[in-house]
């Protein structure tokens, strides 16, 4: 299934009545994939002024307008999203393989550890297999704001408490400090850090755990490679727009959430090797930093895979708006803080597409 936001502004095709599933199925049709259009309009943060038009008039000999692409030409732009509804390892490992790609060389799992007392991150024995067969380091970043992961003795601990250790080697990646990526053309930040040991990995697994969250709206790849990957310094400069790294203060939630699209673009410009996966269970309004998140309510959902990670997080997004299992508080999370903004300001700044074809696997 094609879900296309480049050529309608009316608003046609939204799915706030649709199930998951119909959603899903919606790809089975014969003859080939349905296109859907205008789906961000179902959810707050798409803005037309923000993105601009989605293709401006051009001179030709008759100075006739250019023609919208065609299904098959947006088709074949628009990055495979995969999906499955189960959540068990043997799924995580056929959605990963479904990409199509592989990770070589020394291989970083980026994942959340989660914050003692919390128990919806992913779980040691859930993720295992897939990390053995990427041959992967599980990595980590300290917070900011201290807590149980604020120190790399301490976070070392939690790792081994919540399963990490035992899996694989573990790394905190800003143990020995930060090391600064260029953010080029970023709409506030002119340097991204990150934990220093980012250099010494050839790729990364980004596996992050799709939730809400209480300063983004919602937390996924882009969270995971950005606020994820930066050390504690590069926390509080993305936190502040720009504006400080040696102690907390909070910018604007639209400066905030496009600084986090700035990370994101200068860690994938240093390193772009790297494949992503959303796993959609326990869908808590907050965040697996908070040490006491409210219980999920909405049913889980299943697991996502891409290699382009605005496309990924877009697709969980829609994923929950398409929900008849009690998603209201999550939509509600994610349209107070206009969480869909960072997926505009990543696609504006070349992170990746906010269109993709979602391709359901066994």
């Amino acid at each position: 299934m094609l879900v296309d936001r480049k050529h309608d502004t009316s608003g046609a095709g939204r799915l706030t009545h649709m199930t998951r599933r119909s959603f899903v199925s919606a790809a089975a049709v014969a003859s080939g994939m349905a296109v859907l259009t205008g789906l961000a309009a179902c959810g707050a943060g798409s803005s037309p002024s923000e993105d601009g038009p989605a293709s401006a008039p051009t001179e030709t000999t008759d100075n006739a307008e250019e023609a919208p692409a065609s299904t098959d030409e947006t088709r074949a732009q628009a990055p495979a999203v995969y999906f499955t509804h189960s959540v068990v390892p043997e799924t995580l490992q056929a959605v990963f393989d479904a990409i199509g790609e592989g990770l070589s060389g020394q291989v970083g799992v980026k994942l959340s550890t989660g914050e003692p007392g919390g128990n919806h991150y992913l779980k040691a024995d859930l993720i295992s297999g897939l990390v053995s067969a990427v041959g992967g380091t599980i990595v980590e970043c300290n917070t900011a704001y201290g807590g149980s992961r604020g120190s790399t003795d301490a976070h070392y601990q939690v790792a081994a408490d919540h399963g990490f250790a035992g899996i694989a080697d573990f790394q905190i990646m800003d143990e020995d400090g930060s090391l600064s990526l260029p953010v080029e053309g970023g709409l506030h930040l002119s340097e991204n850090l990150v934990g220093a040991h980012f250099a010494d990995y050839d790729g990364f697994l980004v596996l992050s755990h799709f939730k809400g969250h209480a300063m983004a709206g919602f937390g996924g790849a882009l969270k995971n490679i950005s606020i994820g990957m930066a050390s504690r310094e590069g926390k509080l400069l993305i936190h502040s727009a720009g504006q400080n790294r040696t102690s907390w203060s909070s910018a604007a939630t639209p400066d905030f959430l496009e600084s986090m699209a700035d990370a994101c673009k200068a860690v994938l410009a240093s390193q772009p090797n790297m494949l992503f996966v959303n796993v959609m269970n326990n869908l808590s309004v907050d965040c697996d930093c908070d040490s006491n998140p409210a219980p999920p309510k909405m049913a889980d959902v299943g697991i996502l895979a891409s290699a382009d990670p605005v496309a990924l997080d877009q697709a969980c997004v829609d994923l929950v708006y398409a929900s008849d299992n009690d998603s209201a508080d999550l939509i509600a999370r994610i349209e107070s803080l206009d969480g869909q903004h960072v997926l505009e300001a990543a696609e504006r700044l070349g992170v990746g597409s906010r269109a993709y074809e979602l391709v359901e696997i066994d």
